[in-house]
């Protein structure tokens, strides 16, 4: 399987694999075409812990703790878990910060708005032109000669704060402690809307692991494939959007999850 993933079709077979993963996960629970969504997992987790006070948005997604530790795990045992960083670290907060408020106003980050396509959403359409426009001015700005610069080595004790973090959070989710005066918090959790809706906590940890390693064993990414294919005409990550699409929708429509259509959509504007 490995040499699969690392091979030219890699990115395909994962994407796929992906796909299902998520149609699946809103069978399972999960709102409707929101199987994965870095963005909207990342804005729950933010409620849970009491960032944001949004009643109906509050969870801690275990599947966002899968990712982190299920690359983790493929880094170690393939040995390539080499921590990196300190180039342009306030640039990068910046471009990060506002890509997170451009995904929330659509409702879906890059992985969800394919989702959305292959649920029947049709408004995903304006999601997907949006993100290949933005891509396409990062390219102009990339041949104009700008870069963040070169990173270098980090420690490799810094590259486990991230997958420590999640483990602390996979440890509120399962404890839930309540320490308010009314015995609420430091934990919320919603009980109507999107955040109330989860599929159950060891098939979103299980499915979250299998993505993390999958992704990072195949190197799969929406952004950088759109990127690769303006700037390089190179389809090797392409392939993998194009399968995640197609999967996705396969199994929506088997699991009668398919409702095409502009209004009436989950967790949508409209």
């Amino acid at each position: 399987m490995n040499r699969v993933l690392m091979s030219k079709n890699g990115p395909a077979l994962a994407g796929a694999i992906i796909g299902v993963i998520a149609a699946l996960l809103v069978k399972f629970g999960n709102p409707g075409n929101m199987g994965v969504c870095v963005a909207c997992f990342t804005r729950d987790v933010a409620g849970a812990l009491g960032l944001h006070r949004a009643g109906i948005v509050q969870y801690l997604r275990p599947e966002l703790a899968g990712f982190l530790l299920g690359s983790l795990i493929s880094a170690l045992i393939y040995r390539e878990y080499k921590p990196r960083g300190g180039s342009s670290p306030m640039i990068r907060f910046g471009l990060g910060f506002f890509a997170m408020v451009g995904a929330l106003v659509f409702l879906g980050c890059p992985w969800r708005a394919y989702l959305r396509l292959a649920g029947g959403d049709f408004n995903a359409f304006a999601g997907i032109a949006g993100l290949i426009a933005g891509i396409a001015i990062g390219i102009m700005f990339l041949y104009r000669g700008f870069s963040l610069g070169a990173s270098r080595p980090n420690p490799k004790a810094a590259g486990l704060f991230m997958p420590l973090l999640a483990i602390g959070l996979l440890a509120l989710l399962l404890l839930r402690p309540l320490f308010g005066a009314e015995g609420t918090g430091p934990i919320f959790f919603s009980e109507k809307g999107p955040g109330s809706m989860h599929a159950p906590i060891l098939i979103s940890l299980g499915a979250g692991l299998l993505v993390g390693w999958l992704a990072q064993r195949s190197r799969f990414c929406t952004v950088g494939a759109i990127r690769d294919l303006i700037m390089l005409r190179d389809t090797h990550l392409f392939k993998g959007i194009v399968c995640f699409i197609i999967a996705a929708f396969l199994t929506n429509f088997v699991l009668g999850q398919f409702k095409p259509g502009f209004e009436g959509q989950p967790i949508a504007h409209t």
